[in-house]
């Protein structure tokens, strides 16, 4: 995919790698960039940041809580409405705490279902869309990495499992969108602060976790999220761990064709 002239969804965008993300995308070209998170506050305030390195009419700020069908639906209707198209939805909101796991469930499983929902509503040529692009933000702990938060883990198996199922070849030539998966690893966001927190929680030493991993800024995540909206194919699952590129997974073949 070329993004030159593509306008994108970003979930999550008030800050870390969803902000990240949308800088990114204009940096390569993107028309306009749909900034939405239930965070208001720093949410504007990174928009007016956005807007005045990057142009007044390329982003604007949508206040959309994922667990909400409406506010998603208003989110994409406002996007279409300002900006013209929707080709990239980036699934990012996300949150950290088992010990609010309904919450933790509702974002990170129901909202990533419901932004692909809209994106293949948008998008799709089966309802008259030219087609796009759909990046799901997972984790390392979606593939098999063990943390202190397991409720947090299962919802990022479901991400990855669940971004590699809606790519089942008869759905994909019905829709033609694209859909992605991206793993990062330890990233300076607050879900990694959440995570490391959890570890303390249990007497667990921190330093010891850590000297296995790089600390990585969200702007490689980001640049990860480029590379394979431009050269990733559906289903493909991604990992940006350690500061180190992108690379694909490979998952075992179950069933032979």
């Amino acid at each position: 995919m070329d993004l030159n002239g593509k306008v994108a969804i970003v979930t999550g965008a008030a800050n870390g790698i969803g902000l990240a993300t949308v800088k990114h995308l204009l940096k390569n070209g993107a028309k306009g960039v749909a900034m939405c998170d239930i965070d208001s506050q720093n949410g504007e305030e990174a928009a007016l940041l956005v807007t005045k390195e990057y142009g007044e009419d390329r982003a604007i700020f949508i206040k959309t809580d994922v667990t909400e069908q409406q506010d998603l639906e208003d989110a994409f209707r406002k996007t279409k409405e300002t900006f013209g198209s929707i080709d990239i939805v980036v699934n990012n909101a996300g949150i950290v705490g088992d010990y609010r796991w309904e919450r933790e469930i509702k974002i990170n499983v129901e909202g990533v279902v419901r932004g692909t929902q809209l994106a293949l509503e948008y998008m799709g040529k089966h309802k008259g869309g030219e087609g796009g692009a759909v990046v799901n933000v997972a984790s390392v702990a979606g593939l098999g990495l063990k943390s202190a938060c397991p409720v947090y883990d299962g919802t990022k198996f479901f991400v990855v499992g669940y971004s590699q199922a809606i790519s089942f070849p008869p759905l994909d030539k019905s829709h033609g969108v694209r859909v992605l998966c991206i793993c990062p690893g330890f990233t300076d966001t607050p879900i990694a602060t959440g995570v490391l927190n959890a570890y303390e929680n249990l007497k667990v030493d921190t330093k010891e976790i850590m000297s296995y991993f790089t600390m990585q800024q969200p702007d490689h995540v980001a640049e990860g999220i480029v590379h394979i909206l431009r050269e990733g194919a559906t289903g493909t699952v991604w990992v940006s761990n350690n500061c180190q590129p992108v690379y694909q997974v490979d998952f075992p073949e179950l069933v032979k064709p």
